[in-house]
């Protein structure tokens, strides 16, 4: 579809479906909820183990035929620990896996098919059983992790670092840099005294944000009716 053909209200009430949903179905999966997390299709959420937290202000978006993917491990009677902190984004495809500790601060944003890891799995002998080596991944406040890097066991990525793409983080990134390729190395270093505007800023007044959303998109879909939007699921041309 070149747009979405939708009328406003049942653009409402379908994110009042999803909101329900979460709140029903996917919230309670979790050890702590904070509030006002918001979730796109969250059915395509999967969430195995116990010790995973979110905080306030979740953004997590999510795809059909994309898996999101949540594991807390647990192995001889232990278990690994997820925590996502306040105002966090995760997109379509995030996988974040967890034999000992995954933590994620305030503000991070990760893109698409992003895949956390704190262990190797397998030992590059024995594997049939998972080696003594997983090492805790965090994540400080406001990073920003690109579409399908991969983050190994034991790193820590500084505050306010971006890693690149497709980047491979074998070893931690220092805050304040910008990191890229396999594996990652350091390509850019950010001003420490920059004006960082972090996701925060865009919840200090949460009813104001709603209603300039709701606002945007009932100027998007203007004009678009219930008859001309069933027309376009059932027999769609090329001008839809």
């Amino acid at each position: 579809m070149r747009r979405d053909h939708r009328p406003f209200w049942l653009r409402k009430l379908h994110a009042r479906y999803e909101s329900w949903w979460a709140r029903h179905f996917l919230f309670p999966q979790f050890d702590h909820t904070g509030v006002g997390g918001h979730v796109k299709k969250p059915w395509n959420v999967e969430v195995n183990g116990a010790n995973i937290s979110i905080g306030d202000h979740l953004h997590l978006i999510c795809e059909k035929r994309t898996t999101t993917r949540l594991c807390a491990w647990s192995q001889s009677g232990e278990s690994g620990k997820i925590t996502i902190g306040d105002h966090v984004l995760l997109s379509p495809g995030v996988q974040i896996i967890a034999a000992k500790a995954v933590s994620i601060a305030d503000n991070c944003m990760l893109a698409g098919h992003v895949y956390i890891t704190d262990s190797d799995w397998h030992g590059l002998y024995d594997r049939t059983s998972e080696p003594d080596t997983a090492a805790p991944v965090t994540l400080e406040e406001n990073a920003w992790i690109g579409y399908g890097a991969t983050l190994l066991k034991g790193v820590i990525v500084g505050r306010n670092a971006v890693v690149g793409a497709r980047a491979v983080v074998a070893s931690s990134v220092p805050a304040n840099t910008v990191v890229a390729g396999n594996p990652a190395k350091v390509i850019k270093k950010l001003d420490p005294d920059g004006a960082f505007i972090a996701r925060d800023s865009l919840f200090e007044d949460p009813a104001t944000e709603r209603l300039k959303e709701d606002y945007l998109y009932a100027l998007a879909l203007r004009g678009n009716g219930f008859a001309h939007w069933l027309r376009t699921k059932i027999a769609p041309t090329d001008q839809d």
